[in-house]
């Protein structure tokens, strides 16, 4: 009998994949849930549910630190937003592909499967690292027999199989975001309840009174907040925390998929928003302007491969080389204020600060004022030109 290795949640689709692929294609199957930072619940509950269905064999693995230092710090660096959102789903897909096609290697499978559909993201995200890395069959229950959400339930019902029936929407949590969609939320009309968020406060029961603190970076990365220094796991809750608390990340939005289907999705992103947000000001005193123009040309290129699948993408790495290069000098502190939904600059210094304040005085002198006339005299020449010739004809 044939392996295979499951990428297992323990949600509706990945415990029908399990039936399914013990029935339908009569292999042996290997769960494993990968840890990037998900509720505790919603890492012990595969566990349960794989061994309630009958799984012999189930793994928990632990890559939250690899995550936040190796994916999220790269994200912050560059800035990684998609369509106005910081990356989050798309962002941990591939590490969990990695870990799994590890763990084929180490039970010599002979396939891995996953339980997306046919009409989502995450089948591009999976497969794209899986064949970067693996030779390993794919197999995709869900898509490859077209079931439906309701043909699914039927045959949870039928098998006995343990789905979850408490929750309402479809949720995707990691270190770095919150993903929710599906149910009333497929109507762009509704307005997204309450009771769906987790991470943050409203606006209206957020603090009355605002909250400054600083946030401290080394080469693009943040270190510390209010002078504590913390790992890369540490600073990314403690963001994540501060800035739900003021009710910082709430994001709705109608979203551009990789197929072409545009999807309604809620997203909680408080600590990204928080951390880019520091990040871009302190970029600001530290580079060039050329820097910062050719760097929203990187960040949309990085933002795009990420979102689409691409982390193996030669051209990613060749991106991570040049904003490295570009992060040296990122380096410094920033201070913020938080209040019912905003976050507001109030302050920025770096040991690389292009600023002078000196230069920018009205009062400075060493600057002859006089010798930039004929810079000015010369400036927008063409646009001179264009108006002359096909406007005054």
């Amino acid at each position: 009998m044939e392996k295979v290795v499951l990428a297992f949640s323990g949600g509706l689709d990945t415990s029908v994949c399990v039936k399914l692929l013990q029935e339908k294609y009569n292999m042996e199957v290997v769960t494993a849930c990968v840890d990037v930072g998900q509720p505790e619940d919603e890492i012990e509950r595969p566990a349960q549910v794989a061994n309630n269905i009958g799984v012999k064999k189930h793994y928990t693995i632990d890559a939250k630190h690899e995550f936040a230092e190796e994916f999220i710090f790269r994200a912050i660096k560059a800035n990684a937003m998609y369509e106005g959102y910081p990356l989050s789903t798309s962002l941990a897909r591939p590490l969990i592909a990695m870990k799994i096609v590890e763990l084929a290697k180490k039970e010599q499978a002979d396939a891995i499967a996953h339980g997306c559909t046919g009409k989502g993201n995450d089948q591009f995200r999976f497969e794209t690292t899986i064949r970067s890395s693996s030779v390993c069959d794919i197999i995709a229950p869900v898509r490859d027999l077209n079931l439906t959400r309701t043909e699914e339930m039927d045959y949870a019902v039928k098998n006995d199989i343990p789905v979850p029936s408490d929750k309402l929407y479809s949720i995707d949590e990691n270190l770095w975001g919150r993903s929710i969609e599906g149910d009333i939320l497929e109507d762009p009309m509704v307005e997204t309840p309450e009771e769906a968020f987790e991470w943050t406060q409203s606006t209206e029961n957020a603090p009355d009174e605002p909250q400054k603190l600083t946030v401290t970076f080394e080469e693009g990365v943040p270190v510390a907040i209010d002078g504590e220094m913390m790992n890369a796991l540490e600073i990314i809750q403690e963001a994540n925390r501060i800035a739900g608390l003021h009710g910082i990340g709430r994001v709705d939005i109608i979203e551009d998929r990789i197929i072409g289907l545009k999807s309604r999705e809620n997203y909680e992103t408080p600590g990204a928003e928080l951390l880019i947000t520091a990040h871009k000001a302190l970029e600001q005193l530290t580079l060039t302007r050329e820097e910062l123009k050719f760097g929203e040309t990187v960040t949309q290129a990085y933002s795009e491969l990420v979102y689409n699948g691409l982390w193996h993408e030669p051209l990613r790495e060749d991106l991570d080389c040049i904003i490295d290069n570009m992060q040296l000098r990122v380096s410094g502190d920033v201070i913020l204020k938080l209040h019912k939904g905003s976050i507001r600059i109030l302050a920025r210094e770096s040991p690389y600060s292009l600023y002078s304040e000196e230069a920018v005085s009205f009062e400075d002198k060493e600057m002859d004022q006089r010798e930039i006339a004929g810079m000015v005299k010369n400036y927008g020449l063409q646009a001179a030109c264009y108006q002359k010739v096909c406007k005054n004809e």
